[in-house]
């Protein structure tokens, strides 16, 4: 996957790597993104937040965490951020917790990844993760909606200037 690669910026006000997301031109509902920072003002992750219900909470969130990242950092049967954040979105009180995963090959254009779907105590929640050639993680966690092989499809590195600050 030769388009993700990491950009070296002198002072960077956004991340430092490629994000790999669904465009959000492509996207019919509400979009939001968030930098998750580091004390030294790097960026330790990017996530995109796809709203189909209209400001009632996500249907979506797609995570790029970089290696280093403490989002990264889970206990055994912890879910990712990335389905806390959408749980949290949702105001759902109720515990998840990861009950299993399974590794699936998926091809990516010409590329073929191999995609974790980690099963949760939550039915109605979706999730899959794959590492990028740049060792970037990415996860995509899904409220109510199942995760199809199409999706892979949609996922495309986004402009550097949509995570710029100012």
């Amino acid at each position: 996957m030769s388009f993700l690669r990491r950009r070296s910026a002198a002072n960077p006000a956004g991340p430092d790597f490629d994000v790999l997301a669904m465009d959000p031109g492509d996207w019919p509902g509400n979009l939001g993104a968030g930098l998750l920072p580091a004390p030294d003002g790097s960026c330790q992750g990017v996530f995109l937040r796809y709203d189909l219900f209209g400001g009632r909470g996500p249907a979506m969130i797609i995570g790029n965490l970089p290696p280093g990242s403490p989002a990264r950092e889970i206990e055994e049967g912890q879910v990712p951020f990335e389905v806390a954040q959408l749980l949290l979105a949702l105001e759902h009180e109720e515990e998840v917790t990861v009950v299993g995963q399974e590794d699936v090959p998926v091809m990516q254009g010409d590329n073929l990844l191999i995609v974790r779907r980690v099963k949760l105590s939550e039915s109605r929640v979706s999730c899959v993760q794959f590492d990028r050639s740049d060792d970037v993680l990415v996860t995509i966690a899904s409220w109510d909606r199942p995760i199809s092989d199409d999706l892979y499809a949609l996922l495309k590195p986004l402009p550097a200037e949509l995570f710029q600050q100012g």
